[in-house]
């Protein structure tokens, strides 16, 4: 579904990554790991233009995002949800009108059928009962899920998670790791999971593709992670477990 080809990256004269070619297949979860500032996160906003390399192409069924025209762009955009690291919540209004946000600027439906729609997706992250809360009165666990709801409301063919887990308590992060995989199970949608969490990963994930060293350097199954023979993963690996175990928070 996602070709990514040669991809390079700089802000000014700081190199984020160069040379970056990964696919994502239909169907599947990916998630991209490694250390805090490897360009994690930059990477997955390149899937969807809302950043544009330095050189290199990312193709969506066959076409070069960065080649479209705006109009196209936004259609490809509309395939995409985005859970983001922190939720990105409208404050000022309530959780239903934050998932229904997106039905009221893209789509044609009318308010019940809106109504209709946002309520769904609300029971399908299991927040059926806080509609009408502002997001001052969730937890943070429940702001993700709210971001999730809004995610998933234009039934997008990709998911994006941006850290889904960080900051969250483990039963918390429980939570949200099986709500990725019943959203990949019952929508049959695309995952990518960005995130050093190494609990979240071999929890939902389907392969992996390790940043590091300003280059995508090593990437495969989980089966084949765990035996692979490659220093810098394995010293990642085991410091995110360790950190987990000693803190009890995954971040």
């Amino acid at each position: 579904m996602i070709e990514i080809r040669n991809l390079t990256k700089s802000f000014g004269q700081t190199l984020v990554w160069s040379d970056v070619n990964l696919a994502v297949e239909e169907g599947e979860t990916l998630a991209i790991i490694g250390k805090s500032g490897s360009g994690k996160s930059v990477l997955m906003k390149h899937m969807n233009a809302l950043l544009i390399p330095d050189s290199g192409q990312v193709l969506i069924k066959g076409r070069n995002i960065f080649d479209l025209a705006y109009a196209e762009l936004r259609k490809v955009r509309q395939t995409f949800g985005i859970l983001f690291q922190g939720g990105a919540l409208f404050d000022s209004i309530t959780a239903f009108d934050n998932v229904a946000f997106p039905l009221r600027y893209f789509s044609n439906l009318s308010e019940p059928e809106i109504r209709d729609k946002s309520m769904q997706c609300l029971e399908q992250v299991n927040l059926a009962d806080i509609g009408q809360k502002t997001t001052a009165e969730l937890s943070g666990g429940m702001k993700k899920r709210v971001g999730l709801a809004r995610a998933i409301v234009l039934e997008p063919e990709c998911l994006l998670y941006d850290e889904p887990t960080s900051g969250l308590d483990p039963e918390t992060s429980d939570e949200i790791n099986d709500l990725i995989i019943r959203m990949a199970d019952e929508l049959e949608i695309t995952s990518v999971v960005i995130t050093h969490d190494m609990h979240s990963v071999l929890r939902v994930a389907d392969r992996a593709a390790f940043i590091d060293k300003q280059k995508l350097s090593w990437h495969g199954t989980i089966d084949e992670m765990k035996v692979a023979d490659h220093e810098d993963l394995h010293r990642f690996i085991s410091a995110s477990e360790y950190h987990i175990s000693k803190t009890g928070v995954t971040s």
